[in-house]
């Protein structure tokens, strides 16, 4: 079954969040603060790593750091038209304002959205997907389960249960990605995947920089560079063939 991976990463961020909720409420706000300065520099040296791929892996071209850029750049502009972070952010509200207690500081919007981008972005999330949705193989997603059911007691511990919320995010993200998987076997190759990552790396850069409270990155509003990717770095191909490179 296509779906089996991504309702076992949906459990562990459900279980991962349980535990860091009830290790949150015994943990000091200054360490509360600590965890999430922890969590921001390690998500920092993920993006790095990710987003390094597009000049260092051999599957890489020429031009494929420049397509990369090009859709991050129209991608941001594309976003802030769209307001994707508005609407994020208004859907987070939205849960907040339902599920806060009266007068209770919350922090659910946060939690939700910050959540929802560092598990939905990056290569096991693709490439996970994938192998699930073309063979019915769950070990990457067993192990991005894992890793992301680790990153909610953390989040959870310093966020608050509103990571919880990412369970939804995940599984229409990879329930998709995987069923869509079928449609796009001759599209998603070696270098497709090494682009989106390179992208999905800025964004987590982007998510760093919120946790470490360094910029307020709209980050959701860079979303749709993973759409124009892939489609810059078949124009860069078609720019070096006209060229005779």
């Amino acid at each position: 079954m296509f779906l089996t991976g991504t309702i076992l990463n949906v459990v562990a961020v459900l279980i991962g969040t349980l535990v860091g909720v009830l290790l949150g409420s015994r943990v000091s706000p200054r360490i509360q603060g600590t965890l999430t300065d922890g969590l921001g520099m390690f998500v920092l040296l993920l993006g790095v790593g990710l987003g390094l791929g597009v000049l260092t892996d051999p599957a890489a071209r020429p031009g494929d750091d420049l397509a990369v850029l090009a859709a991050v750049v129209l991608g941001g502009a594309i976003g802030e038209l769209l307001r994707i972070q508005d609407g994020l952010e208004a859907l987070g509200g939205w849960f907040q304002r339902r599920l806060a207690r009266d007068g209770e500081t919350s922090r659910i919007a946060e939690a939700f959205i910050t959540a929802s981008l560092v598990f939905c972005v990056g290569p096991l999330t693709l490439l996970g997907s994938i192998e699930n949705g073309l063979t019915g193989d769950t070990s990457l997603l067993a192990v991005k389960s894992m890793l992301d059911g680790l990153a909610s007691v953390a989040f959870a511990a310093a966020l608050g249960w509103g990571v919880a919320l990412a369970a939804i995010t995940v599984f229409v993200v990879q329930g998709a990605i995987a069923a869509a998987a079928f449609l796009l076997r001759d599209v998603l190759d070696e270098r497709t995947i090494l682009v989106l990552s390179a992208v999905g790396g800025i964004l987590l850069i982007g998510v760093a920089l919120r946790l470490l409270d360094a910029r307020q990155v709209r980050v959701a509003n860079f979303l749709p560079a993973l759409v124009l990717a892939p489609i810059f770095a078949r124009v860069a191909d078609a720019i070096r063939t006209a060229l005779g490179g």
